[in-house]
């Protein structure tokens, strides 16, 4: 059975990635850091409908935390085909007041976590030839943020990270692509507000904010053998926001 490990999979995106991924088939890890009775409810539901998942805590900025998650994944679920790293956190707040701490956490989080997960997977990836890795970035990596430039940071580097291993890694017939979803309709926005969120919907040519589900979907179409001949690209599930 292929294994699919899903970072920060409790919740939002991440636990829909996870679902959908199951539920095409794959058996997956479903990694989280807080939310342990979220994760673990996600993988009972799964496991009622035959699907193969397990929960597996760890913070991704711990290195040694990621690659004991990787190690544990590999023995009860098998050879990992297929990292999805969506773990991420965010910050709002003015440039000249983000904390040292913030800035550094942000970075460990969001682009560190995925060097983490990458480096934690990959050898067995090159001994088999084959694998697969989608990054999740942002549509705030393409174009910027106001009052989240630690954030749009990170999203921007995952873009360079996906391009530069595409390269890297195509020799060896694994792939890396990169998903940037627009204003979605989770946890991580709604501290923004009703008006603000209503406002970034009628930003959004398609006229609403997207689902976690809509992303889901973009993740599962790049790991698919549809997407075969498909490296180095950025997926902008987004609604045309950034048209």
């Amino acid at each position: 059975m292929r294994c699919a490990l899903v970072s920060g999979a409790s919740r939002g995106i991440g636990r829909a990635v996870a679902a959908r991924l199951a539920r095409e088939g794959w058996a997956v890890a479903v990694n989280y850091l807080h939310h342990r009775q979220e994760a673990e409810a996600l993988v009972r539901d799964l496991q009622k409908e035959g699907c193969w998942a397990q929960a597996y805590p760890g913070d991704v900025a711990d290195k040694e935390a990621v690659e004991a998650m990787a190690a544990q994944a590999r023995e009860d679920l098998g050879p990992i085909e297929l990292l999805v790293n969506n773990a991420g956190i965010a910050v709002q707040a003015l440039f000249q007041d983000i904390t040292d701490a913030q800035w550094q956490r942000i970075l460990s989080v969001n682009l560190g976590g995925a060097r983490n997960c990458i480096q934690a997977v990959l050898p067995q990836m090159i001994r088999r030839q084959q694998g697969c890795i989608i990054n999740l970035s942002s549509i705030w990596g393409l174009r910027g943020a106001s009052c989240e430039a630690a954030y749009a940071c990170t999203k921007a580097g995952l873009i360079g990270l996906t391009r530069s291993l595409a390269m890297e890694l195509g020799p060896s017939h694994i792939r890396v692509n990169c998903v940037a979803p627009g204003v979605i309709d989770t946890d991580m926005n709604r501290p923004l507000g009703p008006q603000v969120l209503s406002d970034l919907a009628d930003e959004t040519p398609l006229g609403r904010l997207g689902t976690p589900e809509d992303v889901a979907a973009a993740v599962a179409f790049l790991a698919s053998r549809d997407a075969a001949f498909i490296t180095g690209q950025v997926l902008t599930a987004d609604g045309g926001f950034c048209l």
